[in-house]
């Protein structure tokens, strides 16, 4: 049962923090304590708000949950933080998709049931990221979503070598390419012509990018082994790593970047009863063809 919930709006998202208001007092009548997070430092600073703001990471230690209102970047903001303590975000959906939060802003009322212990847990593997440098670590980070190795804004193609394990699975001329876990795989990966995945799944979707080829077609590998990414030699251009949509990380001729299956899971709660079919249905069709 939750006692300690972490509110985390995202600002620019949730104006005024009203959907965080509204969630405080729904949660505070059922009887749970209730802090501000902020997921990121703002402009303008932190009093101008109205209400006091608490460091997540310190928060995360003693809370049972984290509430994430914005949309899907808000809840890949706090899945590294998150899940290296073990705490489990449940997502309020005031973004355009949002695939991976359970709520709309109409069904804030059901936050109530965190109470009676009317939830489930859904687990999602993510990504270690790492780039090799000349035998050093050069870049370490984690995805929920994806890594994305891709050519800079001036470069007309690049060539990336990639091997799962000992073995080669191909040179890949065009924009880029994605390895997505089964929860990205309704992001970038989708939008490269990868499959969708179901998002509890363990696997790796490799999704090139703008291939300059018709043979060029996505891969679902099991998760257990690893990806490496090598910018092949021909490149004159820049080649860029970015992971869960974050930072772009300058390549270099030679680094390799390695992706395998990170030992931290992100636990999403879940209110509602929606599958992922009737998510997909709703977010991507407007719910079309949905009978109800």
């Amino acid at each position: 049962m939750m006692k300690r919930v972490i509110l985390c709006p995202n600002p620019y998202r949730d104006k005024g923090l009203a959907a965080a208001r509204e969630a405080d007092a729904i949660l505070r009548s059922a009887g749970l304590t209730t802090v501000y997070c902020l997921p990121f430092k703002p402009e303008g600073g932190d009093g101008q708000f109205g209400v006091p703001l608490r460091p997540l990471q310190q928060e995360l230690r003693s809370s049972e949950l984290v509430v994430a209102f914005g949309g899907d970047g808000t809840i890949l903001h706090l899945a590294r933080a998150a899940s290296m303590r073990g705490v489990p975000v449940l997502g309020v959906n005031l973004g355009s998709l949002g695939f991976m939060s359970d709520l709309e802003l109409s069904e804030l009322g059901l936050l109530k049931n965190l109470a009676n212990g009317r939830y489930r847990r859904e687990k999602r593997m993510m990504l270690d990221v790492s780039v090799l440098r000349d035998g050093r670590t050069v870049y370490t980070g984690s995805a929920l979503n994806d890594a994305v190795v891709t050519k800079g804004a001036m470069a007309r193609v690049v060539r990336l070598q990639i091997n799962t394990g000992e073995d080669q699975l191909g040179i890949f001329s065009g924009d880029g390419v994605v390895v997505a876990t089964p929860t990205g795989s309704t992001g970038y990966s989708l939008s490269a012509g990868g499959p969708i995945v179901e998002p509890t799944a363990q696997n790796f979707v490799i999704s090139p990018i703008c291939a300059h080829s018709v043979f060029s077609k996505s891969f679902v590998l099991s998760a257990a082994g690893t990806v490496t990414i090598t910018p092949a030699e021909q490149n004159r251009k820049q080649v860029y790593l970015s992971v869960d949509g974050g930072k772009a990380f300058a390549l270099r001729q030679g680094d390799k970047v390695r992706i395998c299956r990170s030992r931290y899971e992100t636990e999403l709660l879940r209110l509602t009863d929606k599958s992922i079919y009737e998510i997909l249905r709703t977010k991507m069709t407007g719910g079309i063809g949905h009978e109800k």
